[in-house]
């Protein structure tokens, strides 16, 4: 009976269970293993990012570590454009572009030095390109995106027509940065606040907004709210992210031109967040970290790098389509731990 008595049962639970219980939508903490359960990964995140500039000794490596992180920002817009307001954007070329060539221009035209042209190639650029797009804010799907396609060629096209703003020269001598340091450390923080910014603001009553202008917008319209601002508003973000993007591009280059129309600057962005999981935006971000250092790799084997890089997509899609960071969501809220019953 003492024996019975003496003994406690214990059960497995998940250790995401008793926060999801106590409350829906805000962290109720109890404990300092809950505390460790939600900032863990939030750490590992931002230390990873920080570190890498400091544990890559190679110049060319830490170099391939500021352009991923450009792409990142690409993807990022992508990412809250396609699956959380249900416009699918192949314009990261048009922005970049944008953003380069106005940086390059302040810098050589008005003497700015990139402390001043970033931030004002990043607003103005988003506003162009958000001005541009505007024609297009209604119309949805793959129609929406041929249109955010065409802007990069046609320009490219034009500048090399008409012989403009350098023509296929570009614009040369652009200011670079004054260390490898600061180039790689200010582009990682950006990254770091867009992405906690962007979780924030979809979290917020607009994202709900934007929710509803992917999922039902008759609905939005019939509630008083104007679905071509929040559409603009949504535009404006992504657009400048990647203006931002190209400002960045054009100093750590010393140059702006046409190839910074490239459509790599619209396609890859899309297979990082296949790669890294949609909808999720820290996917992408983490499917730019896998797929471009993987693309410089494979660029040894040549022409066949084409190859060995679609085998690579073609395995996510088919084996892991839900994406890197869907995967991994899951696997760690299904971590246990013993309880008392």
């Amino acid at each position: 009976m003492n024996k019975e008595i003496g003994t406690i049962e214990r059960r497995k639970e998940r250790l995401d269970r008793g926060i999801k219980v106590r409350t829906e939508g805000i962290y109720a903490i109890s404990s300092l293993e809950e505390v460790s359960y939600l900032v863990l990964p939030r750490l590992i995140l931002i230390i990873g990012l920080l570190l890498l500039p400091a544990i890559i000794p190679s110049l060319y490596w830490k170099r391939v570590i500021s352009i991923t992180c450009i792409y990142a920002l690409l993807a990022l817009g992508f990412d809250f454009l396609a699956n959380f307001v249900g416009l699918v954007s192949l314009g990261g070329a048009f922005y970049i572009g944008v953003g380069g060539y106005m940086a390059a221009i302040l810098n050589k035209s008005m003497g700015l030095s990139p402390i001043l042209t970033i931030p004002i190639a990043t607003l103005f650029g988003a506003i162009i390109c958000t001005l541009l797009l505007l024609p297009a804010l209604p119309l949805r799907g793959v129609y929406f995106a041929i249109v955010t396609l065409m802007y990069p060629l046609a320009i490219a096209r034009i500048i090399e027509a008409l012989n403009i703003l350098g023509g296929t020269d570009g614009i040369l001598g652009v200011a670079g940065f004054p260390t490898r340091w600061i180039e790689q450390y200010i582009i990682i923080l950006i990254i770091i606040f867009a992405l906690f910014g962007l979780r924030r603001l979809v979290n917020e009553d607009i994202g709900l907004v934007f929710r509803g202008v992917k999922d039902n917008d008759q609905a939005v319209r019939a509630s008083g709210l104007s679905i071509t601002l929040y559409k603009s508003i949504a535009v404006f973000i992504a657009s400048g992210l990647g203006s931002l993007g190209g400002a960045y591009l054009s100093h750590i280059y010393m140059w702006s031109g046409i190839s910074q129309f490239a459509l790599d600057f619209s396609i890859i962005p899309i297979a990082a967040t296949v790669i890294g999981g949609g909808g999720t935006l820290v996917g992408p971000l983490l499917g730019c970290f896998f797929l471009v250092p993987i693309s410089e790799f494979l660029r040894a084997f040549g022409t066949l790098r084409i190859v060995f890089y679609s085998i690579i997509l073609l395995t996510f899609i088919m084996f892991r389509s839900e994406g890197i960071m869907v995967y991994a969501q899951r696997k760690y809220h299904q971590f246990e731990r013993w309880v008392k019953v």
